[in-house]
């Protein structure tokens, strides 16, 4: 059997990347395409002696480091790659990965993180943050969005079979490209992380810092605590401004290597999460590592957390109702010593084990192919 596996981009190694590796694994023959690859051979230790093919976005003037300006393009560049005679299509996307030309007889999956969020729910708050909400430029900017939901919702009817990472995300399938979808949850690796080291007395966060994480939210929210400590690590866009409005109760560590981050995950009192995210790897990575998570209960977040056992579920998004729930759950671990203990958060980690990934793709793939 030819397998073809088609990712959006190469430019980081991230939770989505992370989830192509596992695919990968499942198809040692698979051939990989994507519209860039801007990663060293070094970055890319789980697609090594693989052969990667790229698109003609590769090499326009500018690609390596403003790829994404060239958004507008890879609906064409994408559908430019020659799969005639590959039997098996896995496509990787959260942009245009899916939108590939297959043979009539392949099968083609898709493994869908989200429908394009820019160009979807997300488009008026993408306007804001490239400054392009009014004016001249926005109109052209919208028109391109129109364009670009126009063509996602046609060639999402191109595909066989959409597969989505939880059910949050498979609702959002169902409401922009009018398709069902399986859930199989992304892959995680649980095994890296200890669960049984003694807890320290922070708080601990981390994520890239970008304005819909709402790092700002924690930030504040133990500012208004002065006798707890958060720990944060992570850059991105927002780290000045996050470093600037935290108190002295607050460490904003910036980038860390990840033999740190384990290290925190290990110890920490509580893991913090306020962002509505599709599924967010690093609870469970949190999980794995025996602390509980204590976060906005809306999206990934209520299917991979169990409210009132391995963390707390915050009902709205603001630094309020965190406080809340950190006092509620350090009243109940006064008062239930066993609550919230680390075996339960590292079972319910389990869950989200590579090797089920692995499975449930294999299963799944060897279903559609024998229909």
């Amino acid at each position: 059997m030819k397998v073809a596996i088609v990712h959006d981009w190469l430019t980081t190694w991230a939770g989505a990347e992370k989830a192509l590796a596992e695919l990968a694994s499942c198809f040692p023959q698979a051939e990989i395409f994507t519209t860039v690859n801007f990663l060293a051979s070094d970055e890319l230790p789980a697609l090594k002696g693989r052969v990667i093919h790229t698109s003609l976005i590769q090499r326009l003037p500018f690609a390596r480091k403003h790829y994404r300006r060239y958004l507008p393009l890879m609906p064409l560049a994408i559908e430019q790659f020659d799969l005639k005679g590959f039997d098996l299509i896995l496509s990787s996307s959260h942009a245009v990965a899916k939108g590939v030309l297959c043979d009539p007889g392949a099968v083609h999956i898709c493994y869908c993180y989200s429908p394009m969020r820019y160009a979807w729910d997300m488009q008026h708050q993408y306007l804001r943050q490239t400054g392009k909400a009014r004016g001249v430029a926005s109109w052209l900017m919208r028109w391109q969005l129109h364009r670009l939901r126009q063509w996602d919702f046609i060639s999402a009817q191109r595909v066989d079979h959409f597969v989505a990472i939880s059910h949050y995300i498979k609702r959002r399938i169902a409401r922009c490209y009018r398709r069902d979808a399986e859930v199989i949850y992304p892959p995680v690796q649980v095994e890296r992380f200890r669960h049984d080291r003694p807890r320290d007395e922070f708080y601990f966060t981390a994520s890239r810092m970008v304005p819909y994480k709402r790092i700002d939210l924690i930030i504040d929210a133990f500012n208004r605590m002065p006798d707890k400590r958060l720990v944060v690590i992570g850059d991105g866009p927002d780290r000045a401004r996050l470093s600037a409005m935290a108190g002295p109760n607050v460490s904003v560590l910036g980038y860390q290597p990840d033999d740190v981050l384990v290290d925190y995950l290990e110890r920490a009192r509580a893991f913090l999460f306020m962002a509505e995210e599709d599924f967010g790897i690093l609870p469970v990575e949190a999980q794995a590592a025996g602390a509980p998570v204590i976060g906005y209960g809306v999206g990934g977040l209520s299917e991979t957390t169990l409210d009132g056992i391995t963390g707390l579920w915050v009902a709205e998004q603001t630094s309020a109702g965190l406080i809340e729930r950190v006092r509620q759950f350090e009243q109940r671990r006064r008062s239930e010593p066993d609550a919230f203990s680390p075996t339960a958060c590292r079972q319910s980690a389990e869950r989200f084990a590579t090797a089920n990934f692995r499975r449930a793709i294999l299963s799944l793939v060897e279903q559609h192919l024998n229909r």
